[in-house]
This record gives C-alpha cells, sequence and structure tokens, in this order.
C-alpha cells in the first residue's frame, strides 16, 4: 500500500475518465468536463498536457503516452478491486465501486497482480468492461496456470484442498459449516457434485448445497 497525495488522486480521477470516455467512443474536452466534479478541471488538464500525460487539439482531449499508461494502470486495479469486492467479499452497488475507487490509488503493483492472479485473472469487471491484462495475465495462458484458490465448486472431483475462506450471505452458516469442520485451514477431499458436494473431511464425510458450495473458497493440496 501507498500514501495517497490528494493532486494525484484529481488527475487519476482525469486520465481514468478518459480511458472510459475513449471506450464509448467520446473524445470531446465538453464530455470530459461533464463527468468531473473538479472544479479545477480546466487547471488540472492544462498541466497535465504540459507534462505529456494528455494531447489537446480542436476540442478533442487525449490520452499522451505517460497518460495512457497510467490509465490503463488504474483501470486494472479498480475493476480488479470491483470483482473481489464483488465476486468474494459480496459487497455491492455503490459501496464496491466507491472502495474500488480507493483501492485504485494505493495498491501496487505486487499486489496488483497478485490480487489478478487469485481471481484468476478475469477479464472483465462486475459491469462487463474489459479488464486491462498484466504480466501474470500472459505468464497464466502460456504457463496455463489454474487460480490459486477457487470456489469449491470449481474444484476437480478427487482433489485435496484447504479451505481459505468463506463468505457466506448468512451468518449462520458460519455456525453450521463450523460444527461439520468446515473452516478456515480445514483439509478436504471432494468425493461428488450432484446433487450435493460431498466432501471428506478427515474421517468425517458432509455434503453441502452447490449454493454453499459458491462460498467455500479453497486452495488445492494436489500438483498440477
Amino acid at each position: 500500500m501507498r500514501a495517497i497525495n490528494p493532486r494525484q488522486v484529481r488527475i487519476d480521477h482525469l486520465l481514468e475518465k478518459l480511458w472510459v470516455l475513449e471506450e464509448n467512443g467520446e473524445q470531446n474536452r465538453a464530455a470530459l468536463l461533464r463527468r468531473t466534479s473538479d472544479p479545477d478541471a480546466d487547471t488540472l488538464l492544462a498541466e497535465m498536457s504540459r507534462d505529456g500525460l494528455v494531447e489537446s487539439q480542436d476540442g478533442v482531449v487525449s490520452l499522451g503516452g505517460a497518460g495512457r499508461a497510467r490509465a490503463e494502470m488504474l483501470v486494472r486495479r479498480r475493476r480488479l478491486a470491483e470483482r473481489l469486492l464483488t465476486d468474494v467479499l459480496s459487497v455491492s452497488g455503490d459501496e464496491a465501486e466507491s472502495q474500488a475507487c480507493h483501492f485504485e490509488h494505493i495498491l501496487s503493483p505486487e499486489v496488483t497482480e497478485t490480487v489478478c492472479t487469485f481471481l484468476g485473472h478475469p477479464p472483465t469487471c462486475p459491469h462487463g468492461r474489459p479488464i486491462p491484462r498484466g504480466g501474470c495475465c500472459s505468464n497464466a495462458v502460456r504457463d496455463h496456470m489454474r487460480p490459486l484458490v477457487v470456489r469449491l465448486k470449481e474444484l476437480p472431483i478427487g482433489q485435496q484442498a484447504r479451505v481459505i475462506f468463506i463468505t457466506p450471505r448468512f451468518l449462520t452458516r458460519l455456525s453450521r459449516l463450523a460444527t461439520l469442520g468446515l473452516t478456515p485451514g480445514s483439509e478436504i477431499r471432494l468425493h461428488q457434485r450432484h446433487p450435493s458436494y460431498v466432501l471428506e473431511i478427515g474421517e468425517t464425510t458432509v455434503a453441502v448445497d452447490p449454493e454453499i458450495a459458491e462460498e467455500i473458497y479453497v486452495k488445492s493440496l494436489t500438483p498440477p
């Protein structure tokens, strides 16, 4: 994590908005100013132009080389954060977007790659927008790498795994799962998926509904 520079955050917001406008096929200055609440946007754009972050001509504003590289990084962080908050932590709506906005300014490149790998290199954010690819994505394709952590429902039959975390929609489920021995750190082996997920936990065999299997995240202990 890194400290947040308020001025840099304002510049980042403009760069990100320019990226989204380009995705939408809009690159005019008026569209950009409509999408920002920053009262000094015109002044910032002039500074960004001098710094080579943006290019502006005849009312058309586009990302410069350095600005495009930074905007791509910001958009990647934000959309990965939205995936993490929505898919793993069950945060939804405006709250997920608000929190993702904070993440985009503070995640280091190393943490960003880790989050992407953890999520399985998702191609889009929850809104269907493309997530810019990173080095970890290229490596995953080249090396046929699987995500480090997957939902229980994605674990191959017969594989042994360790429960990493559980994200129940209802807290009462945590107690019920704990009584079955399904807690973070537990080692399991998946025997079947239908009609229920049948697991071996030590010398005990338990069954969980598909809905609950969606909420249990595991890391395979079986070599690829």
